[in-house]
C-alpha cells in the first residue's frame, strides 16, 4: 500500500494539491469544449464514416477524441505539434536558430512565439484539407458548403487549436506532467467507457476467447511499453583526476545513459502525415475533367484502404523515422567533445574521434530494436481486427504508448515535486 501513502502525502502538500486540482479542471475544460459541435454537422453521417476509415480513426486519437462529433477543437493540438516538429528541425539545420535555442530561456521563448505563429497557418490549412475529405466521403456530411460557412468552419478549427495550446502552455506551466500530452491523454482515456459499452452491446459467448486473447495482448503491450520507454543502455564514463592547487579533482566513475526510444511517438505522428498525405491529395482529383487523373486518384484511395499495403508502408515509415528523428537530436561529435574538455573517457576507447564512432555504433543497435517496437505498436491494430474480428476494443497500440509515457512522466515530474519540497524542508 505504498502507493496509497504516496497519494496520501501528495495530497496534504498544498501547492502540489492546487497543481493537480488546477490540472485537472483544466482537462475538464478540455472535454467539455470537445462535446460542442459545428453547427450543421451530420452527426450520424461523421460517426459511420470514423467508424469504417482507419486513417481517421488515427487522427481522431491525436486530436483526442473531439473529431468524431466535430467539435470546435476537432483538429486537436495536431497543427501546433507539426509546427513545434517544423522548429525542431530547422534548429538543427539553420545555425541562426541553432545558436538562438542556446541562448537560454530568452532565445526559446522567441522560438516558442515563432512555433505560436506557425501555428495560425498550419492550423487552416489542415482545416481545409479535413473539409476536403469529409465533404467527399459518401456520407454528406456538411451538405451544402457555401463559402462563407467554409471560411466560419475554417475559422473556428483554427481558434480552437489555438485555444487548445493555450490551455496546454498552462498546464505545463504547473509542472504537472507535459499539458499537450496530458490533452491527448484525456482524450484518449476519455473514450475507453463507450469502447468498453459498445463491446459488451455486441458481445455474444462466441466471442469469449477473442476477448479474453484481447485482454492478453493488451497486458503484453502495457508491459513492453513500460519497459521499453524505461529502457536504456549505461554507457560507462570515467573523469581524469586533476590537480588544483593544493585539491585534487575528478576521479568520479558514473555513466552516459542512452535511451533504448529516444525519439517517443515523434516518428508515428511523422508516418501518419506522410500516409495521409497522398489520399487527401488524390480526393482533390476525384472530380477532374480528366478521366485518367481521376482513374490515378480512385486507384491511390484504393490502394491507401488495402489494409495490408497500409500496415507494411506503416510499418516502414515508423522504423526509418524512428532512425531520422535519432539522427537529428542525438549527436555523437559534441558528446564525445564535451566529454573530451570535461576530461572525461570511455574506458578502453580514445577520446574524441574514438568515442564518437563508438556512441555512433552503439545507439544504432540500440535503436534497432526501439524502432521495431514502434512499428508493432503502430501496426498493432490491424492485427487485434485480424485475428479477434473485435473492432471495437481495438485500441492502437499508439493510444497505449501515449498513456503509459504520459503516466510515467507525468508520476516522474510530481516525484520530483515532492523530493524538491523534501530539501526545501531540510
Amino acid at each position: 500500500m505504498s502507493w496509497l501513502k504516496k497519494i496520501i502525502q501528495i495530497w496534504k502538500i498544498k501547492d502540489l494539491r492546487n497543481s493537480i486540482l488546477y490540472v485537472a479542471a483544466m482537462l475538464v475544460i478540455f472535454r467539455f469544449a470537445a462535446h460542442i459541435p459545428i453547427p450543421g454537422i451530420d452527426a450520424t453521417a461523421l460517426k459511420d464514416l470514423f467508424s469504417s476509415n482507419q486513417l481517421l480513426g488515427i487522427m481522431n486519437i491525436l486530436s483526442g477524441g473531439g473529431m468524431e462529433n466535430f467539435s470546435v477543437v476537432a483538429m486537436g493540438i495536431a497543427p501546433y505539434i507539426t509546427a513545434s516538429i517544423i522548429f525542431q528541425l530547422l534548429t538543427m539545420i539553420i545555425p541562426q536558430l541553432e545558436e538562438l535555442s542556446k541562448e537560454g530561456e530568452s532565445g526559446q521563448r522567441k522560438i516558442n512565439q515563432w512555433t505560436r505563429m506557425l501555428t495560425v497557418p498550419l492550423g487552416a490549412m489542415q482545416g481545409y484539407g479535413l473539409i476536403a475529405i469529409l465533404s467527399r466521403s459518401s456520407g454528406n456530411v456538411f451538405g451544402t458548403l457555401t463559402p462563407w460557412r467554409l471560411a466560419v468552419i475554417i475559422t473556428t478549427l483554427t481558434a480552437g487549436t489555438i485555444f487548445l495550446m493555450w490551455i496546454g502552455e498552462l498546464i505545463s506551466e504547473k509542472h504537472i506532467g507535459n499539458g499537450i500530452s496530458l490533452l491527448i491523454f484525456a482524450g484518449i482515456v476519455s473514450r475507453l467507457p463507450s469502447i468498453i459499452q459498445q463491446t459488451f452491446l455486441v458481445f455474444d459467448s462466441s466471442q469469449l476467447l477473442n476477448l479474453i486473447l484481447f485482454g492478453f495482448i493488451a497486458i503484453i503491450t502495457i508491459v513492453g511499453v513500460v519497459i521499453i520507454t524505461e529502457g536504456q543502455r549505461n554507457v560507462p564514463v570515467s573523469y581524469a583526476k586533476q590537480v588544483r592547487g593544493m585539491k585534487m579533482y575528478g576521479g568520479v566513475n558514473t555513466h552516459l545513459p542512452l535511451r533504448v526510444n529516444m525519439a517517443g511517438v515523434i516518428p508515428i505522428i511523422f508516418a501518419i502525415s506522410i500516409i495521409l498525405f497522398p489520399p487527401m491529395i488524390a480526393q482533390f482529383f476525384l472530380s477532374a475533367k480528366t478521366q485518367i487523373l481521376v482513374s490515378i486518384a480512385e486507384q491511390t484511395i484504393a490502394l491507401f484502404q488495402n489494409q495490408l499495403f497500409y500496415g507494411v508502408l506503416y510499418f516502414l515509415l515508423v522504423f526509418g523515422f524512428t532512425y531520422f528523428y535519432t539522427e537529428v537530436v542525438f549527436h555523437p561529435d559534441q558528446i564525445a567533445e564535451n566529454l573530451q574538455k570535461q576530461g572525461g573517457f570511455i574506458p578502453g576507447i580514445r577520446p574524441g574521434v574514438h568515442t564518437a564512432e563508438y556512441l555512433k555504433k552503439t545507439i544504432n543497435r540500440i535503436i534497432l530494436a526501439g524502432a521495431l517496437f514502434l512499428g508493432l505498436i503502430a501496426v498493432l491494430p490491424l492485427a487485434i481486427r485480424s485475428f479477434t474480428g473485435i473492432t471495437t476494443l481495438a485500441i492502437g497500440g499508439t493510444s497505449l504508448l501515449i498513456v503509459v509515457s504520459v503516466v510515467i512522466e507525468t508520476f516522474k515530474q510530481v516525484e520530483a515535486q515532492m523530493t524538491m519540497r523534501d530539501y526545501e524542508g531540510l
